[in-house]
């Protein structure tokens, strides 16, 4: 995407000047995008995942002063968009390539070895074309992290619907490792069965050896029956601490001490 425009210097001689147009027309992720391929029928962004060593606490966006609770520390963005996609989020800093946002991303992230790609929100009752963009944001933003920081990402797994498996798996067929969150699906039995559904379609889908669970619940009865398929299927489920699990553990130890009873760590 070249072009040149000539322009006259105080001297009255004409010249030719470089026109840079992905500035211009707002396509400066494409310097990421095409170190890639692009993937399924939306020429989704691919990323590739093969890492063999895990995080061992998860950190949110939000929660700086988290990114280096252990060497291992992973950052998600499991909050509100709005926490972390507005205006000055980090997709708009790469797409108008604002040098001062992504400086202050870089210096904000500095020295954190892993992340997750972003959960953009998906939704089974907004527009299509909405849900896909979503999805490619996630992308983008995973590829600027590994290019531009040379860390580790891990795919989140996001989906409207188990039915959009064909379109949200598109691209990560290089990814061994991939994450998938319990935030909200536990205490529904609806919303539960529904993430089920997408663990078996993800593992069926993609030669996974590790999954990575962003969950927050005091023990890991929950996990274990979510990821029973992954389990039976000798994929290896990971499950990090992170400050809002342990303070539900913490909880759940006081309440069972303040009532005399036991509780069951694992």
């Amino acid at each position: 995407m070249k072009r040149n425009a000539r322009v006259a210097q105080s001297d009255g001689n004409i010249v030719s000047v470089p026109i840079d147009l992905r500035r211009k027309l707002n396509l400066s992720y494409l310097e990421y995008t095409n170190k890639t391929r692009a993937a399924g029928a939306h020429d989704l962004p691919a990323l590739a995942c093969d890492t063999r060593v895990l995080p061992d606490f998860i950190a949110l966006h939000g929660q700086p002063s988290t990114y280096h609770t252990t060497p291992l520390t992973a950052v998600g963005y499991w909050q509100y968009d709005n926490e972390f996609d507005g205006i000055h989020g980090l997709y708009n800093a790469i797409y108008y390539n604002d040098e001062r946002l992504l400086r202050r991303y870089r210096k904000r992230y500095e020295g954190v070895r892993f992340f997750f790609t972003p959960d953009y929100s998906q939704f089974g009752d907004v527009d299509d074309i909405e849900e896909h963009y979503r999805l490619k944001k996630a992308r983008v933003v995973g590829l600027w992290l590994a290019l531009d920081l040379g860390a580790i990402v891990i795919p989140f797994i996001t989906m409207p619907t188990p039915a959009s498996v064909s379109f949200a798996l598109d691209g990560l067929e290089d990814c061994h490792v991939v994450a998938f969150s319990t935030k909200g699906y536990v205490k529904d039995s609806v919303e539960r069965d529904v993430l089920k559904q997408m663990v078996r379609l993800t593992v069926d889908t993609l030669d996974l050896r590790a999954i990575v669970v962003y969950d927050v619940c005091k023990d890991e009865v929950a996990v274990d029956d979510i990821f029973a398929y992954a389990h039976e299927r000798n994929v290896e489920v990971v499950v990090p601490m992170n400050v809002l699990k342990e303070r539900n553990i913490a909880k759940s130890l006081a309440d069972g001490k303040s009532k005399g009873g036991r509780i069951h760590e694992r």
